[in-house]
């Protein structure tokens, strides 16, 4: 049975999709123009447009006149998502499942790190103290880390569901960081809750990294006054 070539546009859409799923396009990023896209990939403007209205209709970009594209989702529609309200008891409902999957996600990736995962948590915590009063640009590296716990797993699953959770996962991010930085020495604690995670993850300790991570989802949701109920 012949494989069917894969055509240029199909290609651009894998690379395109799968810099928007590892945070080089992040969620409320703008892409490059059509031009500059057909420069980075090396086709033609009629590849691209296939491209962007492959993805749009997916809903991972969406398009205003004047104003580009803008990333919209790291996955498409038609993988699982999670309502898109964002009040007090959505938001609250996200991190009681974000406790369960990512304590567990550290626990495992305590077991499973790579060096090479080390290496890749480090750079990211690096990044985030660089930009710790500054929650417009301190709130994708934050994501990446928590994205970088689950590749840590080696469990694919884990790394699919929070990319399926991106819109939720990018919201809370961000609604804990801007409040962060509201009171002084907070985004301190909270990149110290973070480091925590890390050395409990590189020093192998699973049950540790998995106590590090659910107080740390647990003390966001209390800094934000979210009313999680007993687990």
């Amino acid at each position: 049975m012949q494989t069917r070539p894969i055509t240029l546009t199909e290609r651009v859409i894998q690379q395109l999709r799968g810099e928007i799923a590892d945070g080089t396009f992040p969620v409320g990023a703008r892409l490059p123009t059509g031009k500059q896209l057909s420069e980075r990939y090396g086709v033609s403007a009629a590849v691209i447009r296939e491209v962007t209205e492959h993805l749009r209709s997916h809903g991972m970009i969406e398009s205003r006149q004047g104003l580009g594209s803008t990333v919209r989702s790291r996955v498409s529609d038609n993988g699982f998502r999670l309502a898109g309200s964002a009040d007090a008891n959505d938001l609250a409902a996200i991190f009681e499942l974000r406790i369960d999957l990512e304590s567990a996600a550290a626990a495992m990736a305590a077991h499973h790190r790579t060096e090479a995962d080390v290496t890749r948590m480090a750079a990211l915590l690096q990044t985030i103290a660089a930009h710790i009063d500054d929650p417009d640009h301190g709130v994708e590296p934050d994501i990446q880390f928590h994205i970088a716990i689950a590749t840590a797993t080696h469990n694919p699953y884990y790394l699919q569901l929070l990319q399926y959770m991106n819109l939720q996962l990018h919201h809370a991010v961000r609604t804990a960081r801007v409040n962060s930085s509201r009171q002084a020495g907070l985004p301190q604690q909270v990149h110290g809750e973070h480091v925590a995670i890390f050395d409990a993850i590189r020093a192998r300790d699973a049950e540790l990294a998995r106590q590090r991570a659910a107080e740390h989802l647990r003390n966001a949701a209390g800094r934000l006054g979210l009313p999680l109920r007993p687990s």
